[in-house]
């Protein structure tokens, strides 16, 4: 199938000319008007996907946990989706538990961890009201995360500590490096920690956060014979599709694994080391069967089949995708620098010996009335964000996660993260930055 740069579609004017109302948003096509860069905030169904999904739409229609001949076809299809997933994370097909999306998958864990912390409790000192006495003294499961996690944990965490059902800390990142460092996840632990959740990039900055540093100090402490066990999480809903993401070399428990920041539908799973064996997990819902009872609710099998397939795309071609990725970024960046100067142009994703995702660029642009907001609102051509999907309700506020990386607030203010894909060219980043050129140029005369 032949197909235009992903990075072009058509304008979001309503009723622009020549351009079928069905046919607005659509992405693929030349004759276009609008240059997309925000692919951390969401991806194209890759063509192959597509397929996929039609495909087990129009074949696959059964309930797979029937056993007649349509069934069993679905049934067919999960498991080798499944088995595609599996690849892509490094694990193993029982390992993998299918959820609507991250934010289900970070909930799990989040529930999973606190449940687990008081079952041990139970188990060695007697059962006893939650929240009472352990070894002498009032206590509350621990977690510990960072302050620029996704919404998908922060939040979770922040309501258990509202409700005084958990104990919190919110360990800031290195303004140095931009990212959480062992030694400070390690000296936050208590008696009490049963979970450690980091994410593995940070979905603005781009910043990899040091995961199997982290895995392999918290492993090594040594605990209190009454303490529970640590769990591991890491929310990777950035980095798969952009750099090798292995579950065995991270050595964590958990990982969310998010469908449409890969060129996959909006479904997720979560990988869990050998669920309700070797590691603990915990339903949210409660119902059939499916998913072995960790996530009962008659399985959506063409969503999964279109997450199979881009796991799978991912496995045969993460070379490539991460090559090119980093080929447009780099070029975006020196097109920055050179139609704006040293002087006028700060990136926000460059942290001294910090790795960062091939894909993502955050920057500012210098001066008064810059604003990012201000400065996309201007442009004609442009489509990018001035920090995460989920925050854009948030108006002209600064990214919290920029200011947590220290980054000064008027800085903050200006920022635009802009973030390449699999089909964005050259040309494309010579579109947008002439584009941003002329906005700022307008915006400084208004000024």
């Amino acid at each position: 199938m032949s197909r235009a740069p992903l990075g072009r579609f058509y304008s979001q004017a309503v009723g622009s000319p020549g351009v079928p109302p069905s046919e607005k948003h659509y992405i693929g096509k030349l004759f276009c008007t609008r240059v997309y860069m925000d692919y951390n905030a969401t991806t194209p169904l890759e063509p192959e996907v597509i397929s996929a999904v039609t495909d087990a739409l129009r074949f696959a229609w059964g309930n797979p946990s029937s056993t007649y001949l349509p069934g069993l076809k679905a049934k067919d299809i999960i498991n080798q989706s499944r088995d595609s997933i599996a690849r892509m994370v490094g694990g193993k097909a029982e390992d993998i538990i299918i959820t609507s999306g991250g934010t289900e998958a970070n909930n799990m864990v989040v529930h999973s961890a606190v449940e687990h912390f008081w079952k041990s409790c139970v188990a060695e000192k007697g059962a006893r009201e939650r929240g009472h006495l352990l070894n002498g003294s009032r206590v509350l499961p621990h977690i510990i995360t960072s302050n620029v996690e996704h919404d998908s944990v922060k939040i979770p965490v922040e309501n258990l500590l509202k409700t005084g059902r958990a104990d919190v800390t919110f360990l800031p990142v290195s303004m140095v490096t931009g990212r959480v460092e062992a030694e400070d996840v390690v000296s936050a632990m208590r008696p009490t920690t049963c979970l450690v959740s980091v994410m593995l990039a940070n979905n603005e900055t781009g910043v990899i956060m040091p995961v199997r540093e982290i895995c392999e100090r918290v492993r090594a402490v040594k605990r209190p014979a009454f303490s529970p066990r640590v769990l591991l999480h890491t929310d990777a809903a950035q980095a798969f599709g952009k750099i090798h993401v292995d579950a065995q070399d991270l050595g964590v428990d958990y990982i969310t694994i998010v469908g449409h920041k890969f060129y996959a539908p909006r479904i997720g799973a979560l990988f869990v080391n050998g669920p309700g064996t070797s590691t603990p997990i915990h339903p949210l819902l409660y119902g059939g069967g499916q998913e072995r009872s960790f996530r009962p609710g008659t399985e959506n099998t063409p969503m999964i089949a279109g997450l199979g397939k881009a796991a799978e795309l991912v496995t045969t071609n993460l070379a490539a995708y991460e090559s090119h990725l980093l080929d447009i970024r780099l070029y975006l960046e020196q097109r920055l620098l050179a139609v704006f100067g040293e002087e006028k142009v700060r990136f926000n994703s460059h942290f001294p010996g910090s790795d960062t995702l091939p894909n993502t660029c955050n920057v500012s642009i210098l001066g008064q009335g810059l604003q990012g907001y201000q400065v996309l609102s201007t442009c004609r051509r442009l489509l990018a964000s001035v920090g995460a999907a989920c925050h854009s309700d948030r108006g002209d506020q600064p990214s919290h996660v920029l200011l947590n990386c220290g980054v000064p607030y008027h800085v903050a203010a200006n920022a635009l993260r802009i973030s390449v894909g699999r089909q964005t060219s050259r040309q494309d980043v010579d579109v947008v930055v002439a584009d941003l050129r002329d906005a700022v140029e307008h915006l400084e005369q208004m000024n």
